[in-house]
C-alpha cells in the first residue's frame, strides 16, 4: 500500500508510476506484434488444412483393426489441428504446475509486505500523533508564558 493523493492508502500496482502514454503505447506494440505472429500462423494452418483435406480413418479399436467397432473418419487437418490444441493445453498446463511455487513464494512476499506496509502505515500514525500532542504542549505552554507577563 503506498500513501495516495490526500494521505489515503492505495494498492501499488506494477507500472502504475508509468505515464498512460507509455502504457498506450505498451499496449499497441503488444498487438502489432501478436498481429506479426497470428496472420502467418493462420496462414499455414488454412494451408496445411486445403493440403490435407482428404478423408482418413483412425481406428480405436486395437483388437481388430481390419472390422474395428470404433472408429473416426475425419479430414486429415482435423487431426493436426487437434493434436496441435492438446499439445498447446498439455503444455500450458504442464509450465503452470511448474511455476506454482514461484507464485506461492510471490503470494507470501506479497503478504509480508502488505504487513510490513500496515506496520509503517501504523508507526506513520503514531509518530503524527506524538508530534500533534507535542505541538498542542508547546502552544499551551506559549499561551501560559505570554499570559503570565
Amino acid at each position: 500500500m503506498r500513501r495516495g493523493p490526500g494521505g489515503g492508502c492505495r494498492r501499488f500496482v506494477y507500472g502504475a508510476e508509468r505515464s498512460p502514454g507509455v502504457l498506450e503505447a505498451e499496449v499497441v506494440m503488444r498487438r502489432i506484434v501478436w498481429l506479426l505472429v497470428a496472420f502467418p500462423a493462420a496462414a499455414i494452418l488454412v494451408t496445411l488444412a486445403v493440403a490435407n483435406r482428404h478423408s482418413a480413418r483412425l481406428v480405436l479399436d486395437p483388437f481388430r483393426p481390419q472390422a474395428p467397432v470404433l472408429w473416426i473418419d475425419l479430414p486429415f487437418y482435423a487431426y493436426l489441428l487437434i493434436a496441435l490444441v492438446i499439445g498447446v493445453a498439455l503444455g500450458g498446463t504442464a509450465t503452470w504446475m511448474t511455476q506454482s511455487r514461484w507464485r506461492r513464494t510471490a503470494r507470501k512476499r506479497a503478504q509480508e509486505a502488505l504487513r510490513w506496509q500496515a506496520e509503517a502505515d501504523r508507526l506513520a500514525r503514531e509518530r503524527d500523533q506524538t508530534l500533534a500532542a507535542q505541538r498542542r504542549e508547546q502552544g499551551a505552554g506559549k499561551a501560559l508564558a505570554v499570559a503570565g507577563r
